[in-house]
C-alpha cells in the first residue's frame, strides 16, 4: 500500500475515529486503526467491539491495500509532522514508512485480517433525521445519563420511535430529561432502543449543524450514517423504565423566567453549594 495525503486531511480523519480506541484493551488489534487505500480515498476504522467508527479522507493512492497501525501513535506522529504533504508506504510485513519533509518514521502494524469487521445492516429499518435536531436533542438529555453500572439500562439514552416522533430520554433516578423530534416513518419502524453512553458521546461529537443522518436499526445493533462517517454501536439490552409515569400530567402553577438571568443567578449561588450534593 502506498499513498500521499495532505496532513490536515489525514489528521481530521484520525480525529474522527481515534476516540473509540481503548487505552486498556487486552487485544493489541483494538489499539489500531484500520487503513484501507482504495480509489482516491483512505478509509479509517476503529472499534472497541462495542462501538465502531469509520471515516475517510481524500488521498493520492499509488498502490491500493490495507493495514492496521497503532491509532494514537499514528495520530501523534501526523500531528507533529512539519510538512503539509505526507507519504505513507506499507510493505508486506505491515511496516509503515511515513515521510514528510525532512522527517521520517517507521512503525509496525498488524494484518488487516486480524481487525474485527464492523457489522453489516442488511434489511435494517432506516429512519432519516436532521443532524441539528438530533444534536440539540442529545445535548438537552444526555447530561442525565446514569453512571451507576448496577442500573445498566440507565447507562445510555433511550431512543423511542413511536407515533412519528423520536423521543429521547435519559435519567439517573434523581433527574429525568426528555426531548421529542417530529419525524415520518412507517409503523413497522417503531422501536425502543437504548444507546450506550460512549456511543452517545461520539455521536454528539460527530453531528453537525446541517445535513441529515440515516439511522439503521438492526438486531441488537444500531448504525448512524453521517454521509462520510459511520458510527456503529451495540444496544443496551433490557427494558427502559416507564418514564411517563413520573412526569406530571398537568401543572397548576407555571413560572416563566428569562433564561440568561436565571442561569447567571444559578452560577452565583452555586459557588456555595456542597461539593457532594451540589444542591441549590
Amino acid at each position: 500500500m502506498k499513498f500521499s495525503v495532505a496532513k490536515e486531511k489525514l489528521l481530521e480523519g484520525l480525529q474522527q475515529v481515534q476516540n473509540v480506541v481503548s487505552t486498556r484493551t487486552t487485544l493489541p488489534i483494538l489499539s489500531n486503526v484500520l487503513l484501507q487505500a482504495h480509489g482516491d480515498e483512505i478509509h479509517l476504522t476503529t472499534t472497541d467491539l462495542d462501538v465502531g467508527v469509520r471515516g475517510s479522507c481524500e488521498a493520492d493512492v499509488e498502490k491500493e491495500g490495507a493495514t492496521t497501525l497503532p491509532a494514537r501513535r499514528l495520530f501523534n506522529i501526523v500531528r507533529e509532522l512539519p510538512s503539509s504533504e505526507i507519504q505513507v508506504d506499507v510493505n508486506g510485513k505491515n511496516a509503515a514508512s511515513i515521510r514528510s519533509g525532512q522527517s521520517f518514521f517507521k512503525i509496525l502494524g498488524l494484518p488487516e485480517e486480524e481487525f474485527p469487521p464492523l457489522p453489516k445492516f442488511e434489511d435494517a429499518k432506516v429512519v432519516t433525521i436532521r443532524q441539528k435536531d438530533l444534536r440539540d436533542g442529545l445535548r438537552k438529555t444526555s447530561y442525565a445519563i446514569s453512571t451507576d453500572e448496577t442500573r445498566y439500562v440507565l447507562n445510555g439514552v433511550l431512543f423511542s420511535f413511536k407515533d412519528n416522533k423520536l423521543t429521547l430520554v435519559a435519567t439517573d433516578g434523581r433527574r429525568l430529561a426528555m426531548g421529542e423530534i417530529e419525524l415520518e416513518f412507517p409503523r413497522s419502524h417503531e422501536a425502543d432502543l437504548i444507546i450506550p453512553t460512549k456511543a452517545v458521546t461520539e455521536l454528539q461529537r460527530l453531528l453537525a449543524d446541517d445535513g441529515e443522518i440515516k439511522v439503521s436499526m438492526g438486531s441488537g445493533q444500531i448504525a448512524f450514517d453521517l454521509n462520510k462517517t459511520l458510527l456503529v454501536s451495540k444496544l443496551i439490552e433490557g427494558n427502559y423504565p416507564n418514564y411517563r409515569q413520573v412526569i406530571p400530567s398537568e401543572a397548576k402553577e407555571r413560572i416563566k423566567l428569562e433564561r440568561e438571568t436565571f442561569l447567571n443567578s444559578l452560577r452565583r449561588v452555586s459557588l456555595l453549594a456542597s461539593d457532594k450534593t451540589h444542591s441549590i
